[in-house]
């Protein structure tokens, strides 16, 4: 047997050692890139990607007194989360405290090892947790965030209420703040530049990037070629790869091109590619998350799914196009979207309803949305239940006994055909106006991802010690949510491990 060591692995005769280990297309591309005869800018710290975990880690680089660099490769700054929804888990925050939910770090860190289904790294998940609260200040306090300060939210999957709402409805509310503070301290991000290779000497180390500047995407090649040194890191927080969709099928077959993806363009995979090539350990990257509540008439993300799931699934009911709930709305994303899944399968569909009564905490947390949903025919206003059963084809006396024995469970505060947690402001379902609108799984969140530890240092796969000079955040990491991220987790995961990247690396 081969022994492989470090030098083997990243020089140029790697053939011997890496191709008993990954196979000789594997050991070809290790050895195939040369570090430059001469870098063409020098930074301390230099940072992929411009999302809720880059812009946290530049922040704290920067205010750590490291000079910073923050590339993007598409036109535009902000990645997913600046399409975000814009709701973060901010246990303990004075939101839930106004509404009388009891709440702990220690619960918030139980429901995200449940619904993992303990894939999670349990220190991962603790360090999130106990951050939660100090997020959610940092955000309001250090970049002046603004929340709606009276509506607490519940995601599937949580024991509690407990997520905030940004007032303007999108993650585009803590991306721009994060932006203001980043050009307060004097730095820009730099856009349409493209990473193509992660650059590490013989010894291991990071020392830094080959870009292309002026990148077009998705134009492969285009650009003018520069190479980076990074002094003291590089922090990789370039996010999913949902909208790969050659990738995605690599890793989850299922996941084809017959399914959309709430993501932007560039949610691809070249960069998960690029660091299995040097060596990085990744994990679970067959965990990806499909989400239960999109619209089928709009493209990506669109605005349907806050209906369907601040409305609806917190104060209303979902049911098949039989006429009968079929899963608890409020469980994790997973158990929901498979179950529509089977539904799709069975050639039914599944619709979300809920009454305009019910609609009242969805209206003071997102002001005018209600009506823009109506205008753009994302959902349809209805005067009774008979007439949601005629415009779905559904057995009418069926679905009036569904709403009834629901109803039920709204007056004793427990549904013992789910088990669904019964929001404390829930009525039953009664006087209209009633609102309906379909729903369909879409292509979400890469739960798996690159290996890192507490201090966001990403992890040789081949010793099993961190890389020197490379950390990682953001959905570009494995290990915090496991088989299932919890919604409203992924902006808490990415500040907070941003942030800590940040610190770590500028005194790396």
């Amino acid at each position: 047997m081969v022994e492989l060591n470090r030098r083997t692995f990243l020089s140029g005769s790697v053939a011997a050692g890496a191709a008993a280990l990954f196979g000789t297309e594997a050991a070809h591309a290790a050895g195939a890139v040369k570090l430059p005869a001469k870098w063409d800018e020098t930074a301390d710290v230099v940072i992929v990607g411009s999302g809720f975990a880059g812009l946290a880690a530049a922040i704290e680089a920067k205010k750590a007194g490291a000079s910073v660099v923050v590339l993007e490769k598409m036109a535009t700054v902000g990645g997913n989360s600046i399409i975000n929804g814009g709701i973060l888990t901010a246990t303990g925050c004075p939101q839930q405290k106004k509404h009388g939910i009891k709440d702990s770090p220690e619960l918030l860190a139980h429901d995200m090892l449940v619904a993992g289904l303990y894939l999670n790294n349990p220190e991962k998940v603790k360090l999130v947790a106990d951050n939660a609260l100090s997020n959610y200040e940092w955000t309001v306090n250090e970049l002046g965030v603004e929340y709606n300060p009276d509506a607490i939210g519940q995601e599937g999957g949580h024991s509690v209420p407990r997520y905030v709402f940004t007032k303007n409805g999108s993650g585009s509310g803590i991306v721009s703040k994060e932006v203001e503070k980043l050009e307060k301290l004097g730095v820009k991000v730099r856009t349409r530049t493209y990473v193509k290779h992660v650059l590490r000497d013989d010894t291991g180390r990071v020392l830094g990037l080959e870009v292309l500047e002026g990148y077009r995407f998705p134009k492969t090649g285009t650009g003018k070629t520069k190479f980076i040194r990074a002094k003291k890191a590089v922090i990789l927080c370039y996010g999913g790869f949902s909208r790969d969709v050659e990738y995605r099928t690599m890793q989850d077959p299922k996941l084809t091109a017959a399914l959309d993806s709430t993501n932007q363009p560039g949610a691809t995979s070249e960069l998960w590619r690029e660091t299995s090539r040097i060596g990085c350990a990744q994990v679970q990257n067959d965990w990806i998350q499909c989400t239960p509540w999109n619209n089928p008439k709009e493209k990506g993300m669109g605005i349907g799914w806050t209906f369907a799931q601040s409305g609806a699934a917190e104060y209303g009911l979902w049911v098949a196009t039989d006429g009968k709930r079929f899963v608890n709305e409020l469980a994790n994303r997973k158990v929901r979207a498979d179950a529509i899944m089977v539904l799709k399968g069975e050639g039914k569909s599944a619709v979300a309803i809920c009454t305009k009564p019910n609609l009242k905490a969805f209206e003071e947390a997102r002001p005018g949305m209600l009506q823009k949903l109506l205008e753009q025919q994302i959902i349809k206003e209805y005067k009774s239940l008979d007439e949601i059963a005629a415009d779905y084809k559904m057995p009418v006396d069926t679905l009036k006994a569904t709403v009834a024995e629901f109803n039920k469970a709204v007056e004793t505060k427990s549904d013992p055909a789910f088990g669904r947690y019964i929001n404390n402001e829930q009525t039953p379902l009664a006087e209209g106006p009633w609102y309906a609108a379909e729903m369909s799984p879409k292509v979400h969140h890469c739960m798996g991802g690159l290996v890192t530890d507490l201090q966001c240092r990403v992890i040789d796969v081949v010793d099993g010690k961190p890389v020197p000079g490379l950390f990682a955040a953001g959905e570009a990491t494995g290990g915090v949510h496991g088989a299932v991220r919890l919604g409203s987790c992924a902006i808490l995961d990415c500040l907070v491990n941003g942030r800590i990247a940040g610190q770590q690396a500028a005194k790396a």
